[in-house]
């Protein structure tokens, strides 16, 4: 301290040695890179911050995202990128025995892996499957899905066999907005047949534990734009995380995460892993981020003072919701609390 004035609090990634990044709506949407990304992960490395990529779109292969980032400017090899396909054929090894028939529901990202894993690759359930692992791709239709719906017809109670699915997203972000992911794909199967599939990645740990064992990190910090799988996942890893307003999440989920899906900062993009990070004030009823106030008086979340960031008085409203013990249907909120003007397209 000098001359009386406190210390800047910490940056998102002071003492990090890995940065771990999700991919769609965190580096980019559809075939384009987000504003910002980019420059902020060059700006990392350059700083000594290793990069890792974990995915859970099982479209593509490690080598062909590898080439998609490196044509933003990026520096990434293939053994910098994890994707749920890889998670899968860890789980797979467990499941069934090697050299076993696989009935694959996916893209090329998914039997590459199958094949490198030492598997075969069918389509049909004709032939006898030992196993059926689904992931998402572009092409995925009913035909597919069918033909995993005609293979797992039997229980596993009854002997029926294994279904691995790569992920369960919900939606996937695309240049032209929010689509349909491989979570509604294995829900039509489920529909189907009646029964879970096994989840390879996020929010599953394996996924997170594959990513630290290959770049050795010590004080990784993963940062994702989805609370159910990037945000809970980091947390059941014991990964401290980052949530960023550039995807799918907005500020209402943020206001209502449950305790297994509390990021450790909330940004408003990548250029707010170097800004030192508001220190959250507790003083009664009133919680304080920068100049951002608010109270809990009984049922209502009062602001007190807007201050002159929007990121902080969602992150002041956040922790004064998330230290409450009360869920958000407790609170009269106000509008203003969760305004979005950070969805990308919005901004200048």
């Amino acid at each position: 301290m000098i001359f009386g004035r406190k210390p800047a609090p910490p940056t998102p990634l002071d003492g990090v040695d890995v940065l771990l990044a999700d991919l769609d709506g965190v580096v980019y949407a559809g075939p384009g890179a987000l504003p910002h990304a980019v420059d902020s992960l060059n700006r990392a490395t350059a700083g000594g911050v290793r990069l890792g990529f974990i995915t859970n779109n099982a479209s593509r292969t490690d080598v062909s995202v590898a080439e998609h980032l490196t044509s933003f400017g990026l520096t990434v090899t293939a053994e910098d990128v994890v994707t749920s396909p890889q998670a899968a054929m860890r789980l797979m090894r467990d499941l069934v025995p090697a050299a076993s028939t696989l009935l694959v529901v996916g893209g090329e990202g998914l039997v590459v892996e199958v094949e490198k894993a030492g598997y075969t690759v069918t389509r049909s359930a004709d032939d006898s499957p030992a196993a059926v692992v689904q992931g998402f791709a572009p092409e995925v239709g009913w035909a597919q899905l069918a033909e995993a719906a005609y293979a797992l017809a039997t229980p596993p109670e009854e002997g029926g066999i294994p279904w691995v699915a790569t992920n369960t997203d919900w939606t996937i972000p695309q240049a032209r907005g929010i689509a349909p992911g491989n979570g509604t794909l294995v829900s039509a199967v489920h529909t189907a047949v009646g029964r879970l599939a096994t989840v390879a990645g996020k929010p599953e740990r394996a996924i997170f534990d594959e990513a630290v064992t290959r770049t050795g990190a010590r004080a990784p910090l993963f940062i994702g734009d989805r609370l159910d799988t990037d945000i809970q996942g980091a947390r059941a890893a014991e990964m401290t995380s980052v949530l960023v307003l550039t995807g799918i999440d907005r500020p209402k989920q943020v206001l209502a995460a449950p305790k297994n899906q509390r990021p450790d900062y909330i940004v408003e993009d990548l250029r707010q892993l170097f800004e030192p990070y508001p220190e959250t004030i507790v003083k009664g009823d009133r919680t304080r981020v920068g100049d951002a106030v608010v109270e809990i008086d009984g049922v209502d979340l009062r602001i007190v003072s807007e201050g002159d960031r929007q990121i902080d008085l969602l992150r002041a409203g956040a922790a004064a919701i998330w230290n409450s013990g009360r869920a958000i249907f407790g609170f009269r909120v106000p509008e203003k609390l969760y305004a979005d003007p950070f969805r990308v397209g919005r901004r200048g």
